[in-house]
């Protein structure tokens, strides 16, 4: 392994995009440039990032011939909604942004999916960019497509399929990420392997220690296969109706905590972690794994930093907010559980009494 940089893409016909990953990228201007229907961008960030690297991708622009300006917003989950999303499209009326104008989302998942769905919504579809410049985002919210903000009842419940004409991981915005940030993303690098690749999984098993102390191949590594991992996925199944869904492993019981404590309060990955530990759980109440793959899952998810106990909101808040989750189908909550290492699937036939055993006992913080 090396920190080359190395692409991948999206297939999707005239709609596939390419996924640049590796060092410097921020600096690459031209790789931006060429997919731009006209030479003008507005590029979305949050206050925490754009003091960091907003000014030497607006100068790597106009190298490469294009004018930006920025939109800078708060930082934080608690921000991802309606007002906010007005902000955006204020900064685009006000100042004159056309169809053609691309939009650029320079900052972690939350900034790319409000300014996926601004882009998606804005004079019905304007081009729009990802530039993710956190772990979770370059490794899973950056890729395929999907834009969204959080309504109070439920996350992600308004938004739209929209891909992007791009995506550019510069791993060295990882060297300015907080460490609780990059123990969140690492979350969703485990889940490409949970899910759906054993070896994956068990080459993190060696190295989760390396990706925790920054090591740069280590990084580049994780990232390109977990975007490999979502691309193949995507590409099979762009508006989640088969095996899309099996991405959202940890995310029904992740997104209920996010919304159950208040978004924001946990980290997107650390509940998708505690998520990932109640999905394991339940697979093994329902007989479909064995206690080792539990115990590797919970042994991996703490050696990265991660919660593997969620939240004791009672199951009966559990279920109420699972209620709301995207994967309900006719009344009914569609889990994603494991039948073993690599092997992921959907199910609405999971006992109350199995969720409660779970979600009352084993797998919550009684404290």
């Amino acid at each position: 392994m090396s920190t080359q940089h190395c692409t991948l893409q999206v297939e999707l016909g005239d709609r596939s995009y390419p996924i640049h990953i590796g060092p410097g990228l921020l600096a690459r201007g031209d790789l931006i440039a060429r997919h731009l229907p006209q030479p003008k961008a507005f590029i979305v960030c949050n206050d925490t990032v754009a003091p960091l690297y907003m000014q030497t991708l607006r100068n790597a622009l106009v190298q490469a011939g294009v004018q930006s300006e920025p939109v800078i917003l708060p930082d934080g989950e608690d921000h991802k909604d309606w007002r906010t999303l007005a902000e955006i499209y204020d900064a685009l009326l006000s100042r004159h942004a056309e169809r053609k104008t691309a939009l650029i989302a320079l900052g972690g998942g939350v900034i790319g999916d409000i300014t996926g769905f601004a882009a998606a919504t804005y004079q019905r579809g304007a081009p729009f960019v990802q530039i993710p410049t956190t772990l979770l985002a370059q490794v899973d919210s950056s890729v395929g497509g999907k834009t969204a903000i959080n309504h109070p009842l439920g996350k992600n419940m308004i938004g739209a399929f929209y891909q992007p004409l791009l995506v550019l991981a510069d791993t060295d915005t990882l060297k300015t990420l907080p460490a609780r940030e990059l123990s969140a993303g690492i979350a969703e690098v485990i889940k490409y392997g949970l899910i759906g690749d054993a070896p994956f999984f068990e080459w993190l098993e060696h190295n989760v220690e390396r990706l925790l102390a920054g090591d740069a191949d280590a990084l580049t590594y994780a990232i390109e296969q977990s975007c490999r991992n979502k691309a193949r996925v995507v590409a099979a199944d762009e508006r989640e109706q088969g095996v899309r869904a099996h991405l959202n492993f940890g995310h029904t019981f992740g997104h209920a905590i996010e919304a159950g404590l208040g978004f924001g309060v946990w980290l997107h990955g650390e509940a998708v972690a505690a998520g990932m530990a109640i999905a394991v759980r339940v697979s093994r109440r329902m007989g479909l794994v064995d206690d080792h793959l539990v115990e590797r899952t919970l042994a991996l998810l703490a050696r990265a930093r991660l919660p593997v106990l969620g939240p004791g909101l009672g199951a009966g808040r559990y279920l109420q907010l699972m209620g709301h989750d995207k994967k309900v189908e006719a009344g009914r909550t569609r889990y994603v559980l494991l039948r073993g290492l690599g092997e992921a699937f959907v199910t609405a036939d999971v006992s109350q009494e199995t969720l409660h055993l779970v979600l009352e006992g084993e797998g919550v913080d009684a404290g």
